[in-house]
């Protein structure tokens, strides 16, 4: 499938169960930034018409790697059946009228066409800003930046002060562009990290006061629906259910889907608080001996196994169904997955176009991984598509991802350069934009729908 991007985005010309909708509100930056002398306030003051207000991004609330933006092929209105249950109610009156706009106002016109996703992770924050084109979506713009929200969380089980720093300072990146780009309709989401931290509610609400933006903290399992709408379109077509997973900072999802539809059906999923950040820092710091290496890659995987074992022994029939069939289908969508096919297809460094939608070989990406979680730490840095960023975490990717191929041994491996980011702006673009207080009107009567879902 090919990424389409709108001229001028930073990315142009490179090679290549519901969730809660935020609300990006403007005012928050707006009245700091006003001008702050004297005179300019009463200038400001006279020239704003008594009771007129700015008109926020819609917001609504819905039921429980390297950079990547994607131009999907959102299932039209069909995507917003991909649930745990009832599909999601379409509403269909008509748009209210925007309230008028203060002359103060900096933010250009809202575009009805114009959605944003912001994916708040353990280890990067990530935001994607596109507009419906026929049966795609063209990116606007598009931000990712490993912020570390998750570090040290382990230990205290609390949000340090640094992290929650680069956290906000990213986010007030993703705030510019949601100005700058009009965008009227966003959801913006947290996962493990907010979940886990016991000031994940205070970081939230510091969040919307500094920057506008409005994060919700959704489920494990609003996160694995998220992921598999956002990539499942990149399965090997089959016959017979296929597992699709999620290998984050914070938590790892693995989720069974039904792909006889066009859009797939949730058989049965798990999520374990396991991603690259939380398994690195339970471990602790490892011994530059080749022992101490080996010793805590196999303490990673057992973890993995452990957490994971229910789940394997529940898709037991499935999956001996499907290897009978010859059909064991495999897709993976994380910085993981992506950076070891970057080291299979032998890139001197990142190529989105190469990676996205890319099938290897198993056993390739298992040879690899050993020999990364055996490697010292100056000799993973010196790997291309790792780095310093990802030297220190990328064990533990690689003993969360052989650990899924004992769970699901199928001898292909899909890869997903897109996720939660795509997920919501499927959903957003599959209700048809509907936007305001009908979306919040439709997402709300889904909610109780849903309520029952798997757990």
């Amino acid at each position: 499938m090919r990424v389409k991007y709108l001229p001028g985005s930073p990315l142009a010309g490179k090679h290549k169960r519901l969730v809660d909708m935020a609300e990006f509100d403007p005012l928050a930056q707006q009245r700091k930034t006003r001008p702050g002398k004297r005179r300019g306030r009463r200038i400001a003051s006279r020239s704003k018409p008594k009771g007129a207000r700015p008109a926020p991004i819609a917001s609504a609330s819905t039921p429980a790697g390297p950079e990547a933006s994607v131009v999907a092929q959102p299932e039209t209105r069909a995507a917003a059946s991909l649930a745990m249950s009832a599909p999601s109610p379409v509403v269909s009156s008509p748009p209210p009228l925007e309230p008028p706009r203060a002359p103060w106002q900096k933010t250009p016109p809202f575009h009805r066409q114009a959605y944003a996703a912001i994916d708040l992770g353990t280890n990067n924050c990530r935001l994607l800003i596109a507009r419906p084109s026929g049966d795609h979506f063209m990116v606007i713009d598009a931000f990712s930046r490993v912020v570390r929200l998750g570090e040290g969380l382990a230990q205290s089980g609390r949000l340090s002060e640094a992290a929650m720093d680069r956290a906000l300072g990213a986010l007030h990146i993703c705030a510019d562009k949601l100005r700058k780009r009009g965008v009227h309709l966003a959801r913006s989401v947290a996962t493990e990290a907010c979940r886990r931290a016991t000031n994940g509610e205070a970081f939230i609400e510091r969040v919307h006061r500094e920057t506008g933006i409005r994060l919700n903290i959704i489920t494990a399992e609003e996160e694995a629906r998220l992921a598999v709408l956002g990539c499942h379109i990149l399965l090997e077509p089959g016959c017979g259910p296929a597992m699709i997973f999620d290998i984050g900072g914070g938590s790892t999802e693995m989720v069974l889907v039904d792909t006889s539809d066009a859009v797939p059906r949730i058989l049965d999923w798990q999520s374990v608080p396991w991603g690259v950040v939380s398994l690195t820092e339970s471990i602790g710091p490892i011994e530059l001996t080749p022992e101490a290496r080996a010793s805590a890659y196999g303490e990673m995987r057992a973890r993995i196994t452990d957490g994971f074992a229910g789940f394997s022994e529940r898709v037991t029939l499935a999956r001996q169904t499907a290897a009978a069939n010859g059909s064991l289908r495999l897709l993976g969508t994380s910085g993981t997955v992506t950076t070891l096919a970057s080291l299979h297809l032998g890139l001197p460094q990142y190529d989105r176009s190469a990676v996205d939608g890319v099938i290897v070989p198993t056993a390739s990406m298992r040879e690899i991984s050993q020999r990364l979680a055996h490697i010292s730490p100056a000799e993973r840095i010196a790997v291309p598509c790792i780095g310093r960023e990802r030297a220190d975490l990328v064990v533990a990717g690689c003993a969360i991802l052989e650990s899924i191929f004992d769970i699901w041994p199928a001898e292909r491996l899909g890869i997903a350069d897109r996720g939660i980011r795509e997920g919501i702006l499927r959903s957003l673009m599959a209700a048809g934009g509907l936007g305001d207080r009908r979306a919040a009107e439709a997402v709300q009567a889904s909610k109780s729908a849903h309520a029952g879902g798997a757990s």
